[in-house]
Formats: C-alpha cells, structure tokens, sequence
C-alpha cells in the first residue's frame, strides 16, 4: 500500500467522518478569522466578523458539481468559487465536516486506481 496507508483504517475513518457531530459548536478551533490577510475578505460578503478563513482553500472544491456550493464554470471549464462563501461561515464548519468522508472516499479510490 502506498505510504503505508491501510484501507481498513481509512473505512473506520470514513465511518467515523460520516456520524454528524456538533462537538464543535463554540470551539475556538472550529473558527478563525484573519482580517490582517492582504485578500480578507476573499468573497463578498456582508458579515466580515463571521468570515471564516480556516478553510482557505475550500476542500470540497474537489467535489465538483456535489460540493453544494454556488459556483459556476469558465469559459475554460475551470470551476469558479467567487461566488461562494459555504466554507467562510461560520455555521458550516460540521457541515464541512461532515463531507470529509466523502473526500476520503475519493481518495481511497485514486490510491486503488493507481
């Protein structure tokens, strides 16, 4: 197995990133707001106190069309997250979360495919 990865501990992973979990409520490490950024706010937005940049870059853009953000694709085909601001608020931090199996799962395939 590449990088000595076991697919039996990536399941339980899986198993265990797909339980909704709301643990996080209130945490400190579920919110992080970095207003001294030169792009803060990187999307429009009217509420810059519960702009979240801890998912800066959003890791569900990997999930293309089924990443329930609102994005758009270029002339190019390259997808376009201008728009979204899913991942900056603060209330979605478990919904993100929450697809994280998801993303494993695509993970785990490539790493089978190769």
């Amino acid at each position: 197995m590449p990088g000595g990865v076991s697919l039996a501990c990536t399941a339980d992973v899986v198993n265990d990133m797909k339980e909704k979990r709301e643990d996080w409520i209130g945490k400190n490490y579920s919110f992080f707001r970095h207003a001294e950024c030169e792009y803060f706010p990187c999307h429009p937005t009217e509420d810059k106190e519960n702009f979240n940049c801890l998912f800066c870059y959003c890791p569900l853009y990997v999930l293309g069309e089924e990443c329930g953000g609102n994005f758009c694709y270029t002339e190019k085909g390259v997808k376009d997250c201008t728009a979204c601001t899913f991942p900056h608020k603060r209330e979605n931090y478990g919904k993100i979360l929450e697809r994280y199996g998801k993303i494993m799962e695509l993970a785990k395939r490539a790493v089978q495919e190769k």
